[in-house]
């Protein structure tokens, strides 16, 4: 793969338009950017479940501080890494490289907009209630790589095509975002057909096919397998998905302070693990002259995250460019995160370990992954029963709450079922609870 090919401005649904950047305050990327933080899907964000359910009085994380977050360490990591390729790379127009950061940030703050309410309980919940629930009525009526997308519902997936689908009243190509921003956000460059042949995961439903092979054809991504087919990642993706890790395992060890899941002691040990005494002599002398005028508790766990971070961004850009060749053919099955070295690779699976048994299991934690379980079941209950049988007093009002921008008239019934699916995870997890309430008379 080449970088002259691999970073176009060509807009999805807008290709035949020319594109121009003279006199304009934004590049063609950051307009990504900002398409993306202005839109009601990121908004919505802010009230779907991160990890712990929705602040009381302690506020942690939610999808949109997260995605924030992320897209500040994805930025920092893309600029570290072009300031190297500006010096390595043979690319013709090494000054597109000033964009990576734009580019990266821009795919960051749209990782999370496929996500379901109730993290990834939501998706399960999806994915049961076809697999195991009433559901199962229209597996007949759909192919096998259909039935996948719906029975193995991907979140990931579910990005790419609420970025991309036109929905009824909205324009062609969706957001009408570059296709290296696009490009850059599939994790897993390959559909659902491919779990067939082992892969645990996939970035593209069936009705999004045509679309990702356009992309990947534009930019040249190396196809790897063609039945069924499989392309290498974008290069920009591995950086979208360090600083997706980076992120949700650092942060969540602080909010897990916050909560009062993890001690003082335990934060601290987690995240000075990081740090060798040694070849880290000056941030421990930093650290000292910190501490002595930051008392507050609070405040030194975020002044150790901050340097956990920073120090993560450099190392995890590092190994960037050292596996750049094998990345650029297609040839890096790992990522950068597991390729770290030292201290930083035994403090990061320490604490994902960690997380695994104290935090993700933790009883708030499951409360509201069961409370989501049977909201989201209970609500496809109501409108796939109701798409199955329209002609009833009872289904033709169930069917009226969905908005006129899905498309529950299409003949094909695949395509409709997808239409309900767009409408119930793209609710917040607030909204999905009070229509559950609502439809089951509970508000009266």
């Amino acid at each position: 793969m080449q970088w002259d090919k691999l970073l176009s401005a060509k807009r999805l649904g807008q290709e035949n338009k020319e594109i121009s950047n003279v006199d304009e305050i934004r590049s063609q990327f950051q307009r990504d950017y900002d398409r993306i933080i202005f839109s009601s899907p990121f908004r919505r964000l802010q009230n779907k479940t991160q990890v712990f359910p929705l602040p009381g009085s302690v506020f942690v994380h939610n999808r949109l501080t997260h995605s924030l977050e992320v897209a500040s360490v994805g930025r920092s990591l893309a600029n570290l890494v072009a300031l190297e390729l500006k010096n390595k790379s043979d690319i013709k127009h090494k000054s597109i490289l000033d964009e990576l950061g734009s580019i990266v940030s821009a795919a960051c703050l749209a990782h999370d907009l496929g996500n379901p309410p109730f993290g990834h309980a939501g998706e399960d919940a999806i994915s049961r209630f076809f697999s195991q629930g009433k559901g199962l009525a229209i597996k007949e009526q759909v192919s096998a790589n259909e039935w996948l997308d719906l029975t193995s519902f991907e979140g990931n997936a579910n990005a790419l095509r609420l970025l991309t689908h036109q929905f009824n009243g909205r324009r062609k190509g969706g957001f009408a975002l570059t296709y290296s921003t696009l490009a850059a956000l599939i994790k897993y460059p390959h559909g659902s057909d491919a779990l067939s042949s082992g892969k645990k995961k996939y970035g593209y439903f069936q009705s999004e096919k045509e679309t990702f092979i356009a992309i990947a054809n534009e930019l040249g991504l190396k196809k790897k397998s063609e039945n069924p087919i499989c392309f290498a990642r974008h290069p920009l993706v591995f950086l979208v998905e360090a600083a997706d890790d980076i992120c949700y395992e650092i942060m969540d060890i602080e909010d897990a302070h916050k909560l009062k899941i993890l001690s003082t002691q335990k934060t601290f040990d987690l995240l000075l693990g990081f740090f060798d005494t040694t070849e880290d002599s000056s941030f421990y002398e930093q650290k000292e002259i910190v501490f002595k005028e930051v008392t507050d508790i609070n405040e030194q766990v975020s002044y150790l995250r901050a340097s956990v971070i920073s120090k993560l961004i450099k190392e995890t850009a590092d190994v960037f460019i050292a596996y750049h060749d094998q990345i650029l053919e297609g040839e890096y099955n790992s990522n950068l995160i597991k390729d770290l070295q030292g201290n930083s690779k035994i403090a990061f699976e320490k604490c994902k370990n960690l997380a695994i048994k104290e935090i993700y299991n933790h009883p708030s934690v499951v409360k509201i992954e069961l409370s989501g379980f049977n909201v989201l079941g209970t609500l496809l209950d109501e409108f796939i029963t109701a798409l199955i049988r329209p002609d009833s007093e009872y289904s033709k009002k169930i069917l009226s709450i969905i908005p006129s921008q899905f498309n529950i008239e299409d003949q094909c019934i695949y395509k409709k079922t997808m239409a309900v699916v767009d409408f119930v995870s793209g609710m917040t997890d607030l909204y999905a609870v009070d229509l559950y309430k609502d439809i089951k008379g509970i508000n009266l």
